[in-house]
């Protein structure tokens, strides 16, 4: 490894030690209470102090905006003491890297989860309702129970878990960004799936989302079966 390649995993471990400070600094003020870390075994960290031990759950979103295919929510419950370095706003990592960092993220939390609400239910309930719906999907299927959510930008309704909204949570948060990424991947796999059902909208190129490409295939061959009908009624 070169200096400046050594320099660069620094200011990487130091930019991944903020968010987790930051995120716990929230927590504590929120709560009113110190973090106690706990590992998946169950087991409490002799470096860490406080009367209580509380697992962040962080919950974001993809696919709000698209016209077609499911919106996704993830939610992840990271160790206290992880070293996973890169993790950001989906949006600001290459696809490459949001795929090393999804296995990793998998292998390392202690417990995760994505939830999917379909084209058809965003039609039915609004865009709004079906990412809530998406995020207590995720949240309940999560094999341990979060002490706290910390959720971007929203809060959740019907959740009696304590919860914590962040404005751009998933670039200053890190549970909210692992979060982030397992969203955006699960969805964008679903995408290119449907790419081989519905070639002709070029959903692995664009995932779904309102390119000139996307919209002159809507108006040549009309919408198909994972369209949401209330985004395309301008186009249509």
């Amino acid at each position: 490894m070169t200096e400046k390649q050594k320099i660069r995993l620094e200011m990487e471990k130091e930019r991944i030690r903020g968010m987790r400070e930051f995120e716990n600094g929230l927590v504590r003020e929120a709560l009113g209470t110190n973090l106690r870390a706990k590992d998946p075994s169950g087991d409490e960290s002799e470096d860490n102090s406080g009367d209580n031990m509380i697992l962040i759950a962080g919950i974001d979103e993809a696919g709000r905006g698209p016209l077609a295919g499911p919106v996704a929510a993830g939610a992840v419950i990271l160790p206290a003491d992880h070293n996973i370095l890169y993790l950001n706003d989906s949006k600001k990592l290459s696809a490459g890297k949001r795929d090393l960092l999804f296995d990793q993220i998998k292998e390392e939390a202690v417990a995760w989860a994505v939830g999917l609400v379909e084209p058809a239910r965003i039609d039915e309930i609004n865009i709004l309702q079906a990412t809530y719906e998406a995020m207590r999907l995720a949240i309940s299927q999560l094999k341990t129970q979060p002490s706290v959510l910390v959720n971007d930008a929203v809060t959740i309704p019907g959740i009696q878990i304590p919860q914590i909204p962040v404005v751009k949570g998933d670039a200053k948060c890190i549970s909210i960004a692992a979060a982030s990424i397992l969203a955006k991947v699960t969805r964008d796999r679903i995408m290119e799936e449907m790419d081989g059902l519905y070639p002709e909208y070029g959903f692995a190129k664009h995932k779904g989302y309102g390119t000139k490409e996307h919209m002159d295939a809507i108006r040549t061959h009309g919408p198909c079966p994972i369209h949401r009908r209330s985004f395309i009624t301008r186009i249509v």
